[in-house]
């Protein structure tokens, strides 16, 4: 039964289509990594050893989505992996993912507020104009501010006059960064030489080839963080969409995605030898242009690594500000995060809030911002983790809830995904290896956002306690405690 609330439960517009969930999930994975990663990832494995890295982190990738497919087809609520683990753990856990999910989210979109700014200066290189100040070596201009805040500007106005405009956007992107890169690969494998690609391997024996794959896997899941932000809107959904399509939509964008960086990596290493190009400071750029002597396919590569930015960025901020809806709709944290738009349907505060928290961000610069996407990625895999268990646990104790995607495998899935999750981890925590978080900048931000969230946990306590479990009950999971 629904308990009497003294106010109705914030209803969200429902206005994303199929189209729109896909392009939001690959917009998301595909940013800016194969422009700027491609030279240390050819670097460290070869063209074929880098191939292969991407196809096993994408099959990891792809145990993880499975149990987000299931879990997001049973509770199709706003906030994905807060619902899912308050129906599996209850208030506190919740808090806990939706707390590392945020800040993940949002660390990525202010990482995307300043790469604008950097990639239009490799386009228009006089855009760098009246330098501040410095942070970690890097020097951070007015313009680059003025750049960023347009674009902040223009997105979080997007996403607070309704989730259409949003989507509409996010297909449109999407559909204009296929159509461009479809350009230049072609031209690249038509006027490229199938010789570029060897040698295959970085390394010359078993050992040293094995070394290579295994230090383009560790970094992988950066690359494919993103799929996860369908569960965050799946309240959005059009009403003609079926749970089970939103489902199968989640692992259906990761093999796309797959095929996308290994199809890049390919094409790149064939438009020119690669080992011509790994030392240049945008060698997928570079490699194009040995192949058809064109700075203009140059420039139209810069222009598609624009558009993925962007289609990157919007995906992730829609999943932050959704995130943070949840949390504050369901009174875990701040409630005022969980107002909808009486207009427009839309989570205005957060969305407010997610843009002023990614401008602030933004003016730290390229200096400090690879420091924030990397621990940002750490806590969104400490939210992989906690969807895995929730899986597992929502398994157990609800065997009887509709489930409209069934993923297979069973219960063995959610533990091969827990056990691939924690290695990722380790590894981002295991000082030698490549994927680690840096001391001391990178470790200290993730200590004091971390002691952030113990403190706003403490300081929500008054207004979490207004409500009975009864009113969050439905607050979070609606019709589907």
């Amino acid at each position: 039964m629904t308990p009497k609330l003294e106010t109705k439960r914030p209803q969200l517009q429902k206005g994303i289509g199929k189209a729109g969930l896909f392009s939001l999930a690959f917009g998301a994975m595909i940013g800016v990594g194969w422009v700027t990663a491609m030279g240390s990832w050819l670097t460290n494995a070869g063209p074929i050893g880098a191939s292969i890295a991407f196809a096993i982190g994408g099959l990891l990738m792809l145990i993880i989505g499975l149990c987000y497919a299931e879990v997001t087809a049973s509770l199709p609520l706003s906030g994905g992996e807060v619902a899912y683990a308050y129906k599996a753990f209850g208030t506190s856990k919740s808090f806990i993912v939706g707390w590392f999910l945020a800040f993940g989210y949002l660390s990525v979109s202010a990482f995307e507020a300043v790469s604008v700014s950097k990639v239009l200066s490799y386009l228009i290189p006089t855009i760098d104009y009246l330098p501040l100040y410095e942070i970690n070596g890097a020097t951070v201009y007015l313009s680059h501010i003025l750049l960023s805040a347009f674009f902040v500007l223009a997105i979080s106005a997007i996403n607070y006059t309704g989730v259409k405009n949003s989507a509409r956007l996010q297909v449109v992107l999407t559909v204009l960064f296929v159509g461009l890169t479809f350009v230049f690969v072609i031209a690249g494998l038509i006027m490229g030489d199938w010789d570029n690609i060897y040698p295959l391997f970085s390394g010359t024996s078993n050992a040293s080839i094995t070394a290579g794959i295994a230090m383009v896997l560790v970094t992988v899941p950066f690359w494919f963080v993103g799929f996860d932000t369908i569960p965050q809107a799946a309240e959005e959904a059009n009403t003609a969409i079926s749970f089970k399509t939103i489902g199968l939509l989640i692992p259906l964008s990761i093999v796309v995605a797959v095929c996308f960086y290994v199809l890049l990596i390919v094409s790149t290493s064939i438009a020119a030898p690669w080992n011509d190009i790994v030392a240049d400071p945008l060698p997928t750029a570079k490699a194009f242009e040995i192949a058809t002597q064109s700075t203009f396919l140059v420039n139209l590569i810069l222009i598609t690594a624009l558009v993925g930015l962007l289609t990157s960025w919007n995906g992730f901020f829609i999943a932050g500000s959704r995130v943070l809806f949840a949390m504050g709709r369901g009174k875990i944290i701040a409630p005022f995060l969980g107002a909808a738009h009486p207009k427009f349907k839309t989570p205005y505060t957060a969305v407010v809030f997610s843009g002023v928290v990614t401008f602030v961000a933004s003016l730290m610069g390229p200096g400090a911002m690879v420091a924030f996407v990397n621990v940002g990625s750490m806590c969104i895999v400490i939210a992989f983790l906690g969807v895995s268990f929730s899986f597992l646990v929502l398994r157990k104790k609800f065997p009887d809830l509709h489930r409209p995607f069934l993923a297979p495998g069973g219960k063995m899935l959610g533990v091969v995904a827990i056990i691939g999750t924690i290695g990722i981890l380790l590894v981002m925590v295991f000082p030698s290896s490549p994927a680690s978080l840096a001391w001391p900048l990178e470790w200290l931000i993730f200590i004091i956002f971390s002691s952030l969230g113990f403190i706003f946990w403490f300081l929500s306590a008054n207004s979490r306690n207004r409500i009975s479990k009864d009113e969050r009950d439905y607050l979070i999971l609606d019709k589907y405690v």
